[in-house]
């Protein structure tokens, strides 16, 4: 992207300048634009491209810069048209021209050849080509005696009571009775365990606290009259 500037005055009166990069304005020879006039600094201004953008920039010169005939302190960004002026030479400013975008090509203009897919058909066999071998014959499986007894059920009561010998007693017979569990050795059964009796501490109940108050009390009176006797035995002694 590239500015240009428009001289409207000066020497450069009608001639464009291209601004590809910082640019120096000033009367020195080093300037990167050379203005031969007397009211120009031998380092009047600078012309800066930030990120595209134009910027001018004064450096302290005698008789200013001016954009839009406004002196300017610090930086100032340009826009297309402004007017900068140095002394007396006026530049117009050119922004560079945008580029069109390209015109895309709709989707429209695209010819989409329609592709076609054979669907294939299963091939059936007649029944007459199955072999014989390809049909499985189902497998019975043997029933367990849980699937038997389910299945014959529960017998009555009458049933299985006859099915059942009883003792004198009363007792089925043919019935095993389970045994204890062995008790590992080294184990006595017989000692006991001896447990320390528990001392609960008694309490004063309220009566002995009231008794204990009253005897206190009592001392203390017969302290204080002691004293008061005491006292009034001592002064009479004295009198």
């Amino acid at each position: 992207m590239t500015w240009k500037l428009q001289a409207i005055t000066g020497e450069f009166e009608g001639q464009e300048v291209s601004i590809e990069r910082d640019m120096l304005i000033g009367r020195h020879q080093d300037a990167d634009l050379v203005l031969q006039s007397a009211e120009i600094s031998r380092r009047h201004a600078a012309f800066l491209l930030k990120d595209d953008v134009l910027w001018v920039q004064d450096l302290k010169s005698s008789n200013g810069t001016f954009v839009n005939d406004i002196r300017i302190e610090h930086d100032k960004m340009l826009k297309e048209g402004d007017i900068v002026q140095f002394a007396s030479i006026k530049f117009n400013v050119l922004a560079p021209a945008k580029v069109k975008p390209e015109i895309e090509q709709t989707v429209s203009e695209i010819e989409i050849e329609p592709i076609t897919q054979a669907v294939e058909q299963p091939i059936q066999q007649p029944s007459e080509a199955i072999a014989t071998a390809e049909i499985e014959t189902p497998v019975i499986a043997e029933k367990t005696v849980a699937q038997q007894m389910n299945e014959q059920g529960m017998p009555e009561l009458a049933a299985r009571d006859n099915n059942v010998q009883l003792t004198r007693d009363g007792m089925p017979t043919g019935m095993g009775v389970p045994k204890p569990a062995p008790i590992p050795e080294g184990v006595d059964l017989k000692t006991q365990v001896e447990q320390a009796p528990v001392v609960i501490p008694e309490s004063p109940s309220v009566v002995d606290q009231q008794l204990e108050e009253k005897k206190n009390t009592s001392v203390g009176l017969i302290t204080i009259v002691t004293l008061v006797i005491l006292a009034i035995i001592v002064w009479l002694f004295f009198k």
